[in-house]
């Protein structure tokens, strides 16, 4: 009997035991249930809970959430937008003007006499006498004075293997130049024959000059490339600033150049502030050759040329080429020289072309009276002094790029 109620209450108790884990189920959720605790609890805090949703205005927009709308002000469709801000009064804009600045043109002129010799002219003489043209239109000098610099040149010497006496002849016009420096004086001595060879920089020292032309022994080309040897000294030079001078002693002839005439003459248009001298040599050989055999004359031609092209390149910078037909002319010649360097005049004006256009402008340079005639000078036993004054034939203008 005990053991069968024994074994019925085993049996019933996992029954009891189920409906015991329900109801402690159930009163858990129950509690946990927020709701039902607080409408069991507090009816005053379920009532404040239910009225909040009503307090949000009717302005309010925006996504809606658990706890209501979130409170976010619409735009009223009324409101235009704010104007934007006003621009900051500008200050007074600056005035600006156009000025072209117009390099000065800078000529050295010489006033020589019948005789090839400077004609010594005072400052008041020629102030108000000389006159410049450009590509024909007169233009205002602004100032002419007396130039006493000293030498700045490039000594460039023929020495080819051809004939014995244009050699012999550009040797001793070198050593007759050299013979004319003055201390002050800065010269630097070249050679050519297919190419140009520096012997010596420029220097003060006369006897670096005598040693460098001493060097002259023997000739190693028959060619003569005078037009890239000017070429290249004229590029050498145009790189030195001051006025210059290129004393160019030779036959003229060129054999072999990779320049031709046209590009030479090109360079010395547009290389400013150089003048060119010229000595032709070998022009007594020439004479005595023509003398003994007048009917064979045609070789002659070449360096009557070659002497005319020097000319040229001379008159085209304001200098003065010779022709020396026997050996004592050369002082004389060289003198002249020294002194057309060294006794000059300088003139100076604003071109009343403005154009920076890289052309070339013609220049005509003369000394004129008061009655706008060429002006009258008289030497010492009031006789009149024919003259001639040389000068630039132009110059190139400045491009606007430079």
């Amino acid at each position: 009997m005990y053991r069968d109620n024994h074994l019925s209450f085993l049996g019933k108790l996992p029954v009891l035991c189920g409906a015991l884990l329900a109801t402690t189920l159930v009163a858990f959720t129950l509690w946990a249930t927020p709701g039902w605790a607080q409408s069991n609890g507090d009816n005053s805090g379920g009532a404040q809970q239910q009225s909040q949703p009503n307090q949000v205005p009717d302005a309010a927009g925006g996504p809606g959430g658990e706890s209501g709308p979130i409170a976010v002000p619409k735009k009223n469709p009324d409101d235009a937008p704010p104007p934007p801000p006003k621009p900051k009064a500008p200050a007074e804009a600056p005035e600006y003007s156009l000025h072209v600045n117009v390099p000065v043109v800078t000529i050295d002129a010489h006033v020589m006499g019948k005789d090839g010799r400077p004609v010594p002219l005072s400052l008041e003489q020629v102030q108000d006498h000389f006159k410049v043209w450009e590509d024909g239109v007169p233009q205002k000098i602004q100032s002419v004075t007396i130039s006493k610099a000293p030498i700045t040149a490039v000594l460039l010497v023929e020495f080819a293997a051809n004939n014995y006496n244009f050699m012999y002849d550009a040797l001793n016009a070198s050593y007759a130049f050299a013979s004319s420096l003055q201390p002050q004086d800065w010269v630097a001595v070249a050679s050519f024959d297919i190419k140009p060879h520096i012997i010596v920089d420029f220097t003060q020292d006369k006897q670096a000059i005598f040693g460098a032309l001493n060097t002259l022994r023997i000739p190693g080309f028959k060619e003569t490339d005078i037009f890239d040897a000017m070429y290249d000294m004229l590029d050498r030079l145009d790189r030195i600033p001051g006025h210059k001078e290129l004393v160019v002693v030779g036959t003229g002839r060129d054999t072999f150049s990779k320049l031709n005439l046209d590009e030479l003459m090109r360079k010395i248009k547009t290389t400013p502030n150089v003048t060119i001298y010229t000595v032709a040599t070998g022009f007594a050989f020439i004479d005595a050759a023509s003398a003994a055999n007048p009917y064979n004359t045609s070789w002659q031609i070449d360096y009557l040329q070659a002497q005319n092209q020097m000319a040229a390149w001379a008159r085209m910078t304001g200098g003065r080429s010779y022709v020396p037909h026997v050996l004592g002319e050369l002082p004389d010649d060289f003198r002249e020289i020294a002194g057309a360097i060294r006794d000059q005049y300088t003139i100076t004006y604003k071109p009343t072309n403005t154009k920076q256009d890289g052309t070339y402008r013609k220049l005509k340079v003369e000394l004129v009276g008061p009655d706008d005639k060429p002006l009258v000078i008289k030497d010492q036993k009031n006789k009149d002094i024919k003259y001639t004054i040389v000068a630039r034939d132009g110059y190139t203008a400045k491009h606007e790029v430079e």
